[in-house]
């Protein structure tokens, strides 16, 4: 664990140093946020907050990984290639959403097909090449082996994760502060299961991720975007898969799925009643706001939800 802290903190110094030339890059080639028609209308003034900042977190876990950890950790390979395809996947939208005609980046169809195939890939490699078959059922010792199932399970926790992460990206904070949470909480989960590798990679995350939150603190500097939502998901779910701990994932990650399942109820019961809204606004953060709650406070109020679904999380494995 020592280890793993280390290199966390490694990590965090060096997305933090390499934040401010990135801020400024981006403030000089005016990389700013678009903001969608419908939302709340606070949400207006930060329309031109430059985004793309997930880049430092997945360039800044790449270098702390080639130097510390993917040497004689083969596996590793395998969370980080997930990390770097949907890095890219994600940065490619948010630069045709800022550069394109309709400022929509990709279209739903294009993304989608392109997190299928590296979802596939993902639940393909960890079945294959190392290995897994297998899910920890709560408070049941023996694991539970699902053969050629796996597969098509571990893909649908990649693409599931890696939305709902985005959808959950929306208000200052709110998704880097939950994926820190739910990194330490697998991060933990690893260590007690001897995976020091995995450990030190969640870790390295947490620690990239604090740094990014040194820039999207309220009132946000930098926003994380779709080059790091997307890539945090599909490796939050990855890392899920490895520790065998994939069925607790809706609860270390209880805040995603509730956003993620808010947008699917939304557009049901819309569809279902010709017009009506079961919440004010979708994702769930916007309900609240639309309540009346302020960002922050709609914001710290889910990062305590996420810390007290990670420790039941984290208590559910120990038994």
């Amino acid at each position: 664990m020592d280890h793993a802290l280390r290199v966390a903190a490694f990590t965090a110094f060096v997305a933090l140093a390499a934040g401010y030339p990135l801020l400024r890059i981006l403030r000089t080639l005016r990389v700013g946020k678009q903001i969608r028609i419908g939302g709340p209308d606070s949400h207006h003034e930060k329309a031109g907050t430059p985004t793309m900042g997930g880049i430092l977190v997945w360039a800044s876990v790449f270098v702390s990984t080639a130097l510390f950890n993917v040497i004689n950790n083969p596996s590793i390979v395998v969370p980080l290639a997930v990390t770097a395809f949907t890095g890219v996947l994600g940065t490619l939208d948010d630069v045709l959403g800022l550069l394109g005609k309709t400022k929509e980046g990709l279209t739903v169809r294009v993304k989608f097909a392109g997190l299928g195939v590296i979802s596939i890939g993902t639940a393909v490699a960890v079945w294959a090449v190392l290995g897994y078959d297998y899910l920890y059922l709560p408070t049941i010792v023996a694991p539970l082996h699902v053969g050629l199932l796996y597969v098509p399970l571990a893909a649908l926790a990649v693409l599931a994760t890696a939305n709902a992460v985005n959808l959950t990206d929306g208000l200052d904070s709110l998704a880097g502060v939950c994926a820190a949470v739910a990194f330490t909480c697998y991060g933990i989960i690893a260590h007690l299961q001897a995976q020091a590798p995995l450990a030190t990679f969640c870790f390295t995350i947490v620690g990239a991720l604090l740094a990014f939150l040194w820039f999207n603190a309220y009132p946000a500097n930098l926003f994380m975007g779709d080059a790091g939502a997307l890539s945090l998901g599909a490796a939050l779910a990855t890392v899920a898969l490895m520790t065998g701990h994939l069925l607790l994932l809706p609860l270390i990650g209880f805040v995603f799925v509730a956003e993620a399942l808010s947008v699917i109820l939304q557009v049901g019961f819309f569809k279902l009643t010709g017009g009506r809204r079961l919440f004010r606004m979708s994702p769930l953060h916007h309900h609240f706001e639309m309540l009346g709650w302020s960002e922050t406070h709609v914001s710290q109020r889910f990062w305590l939800i996420s810390i007290l679904t990670g420790m039941l999380g984290i208590a559910l494995a120990l038994i």
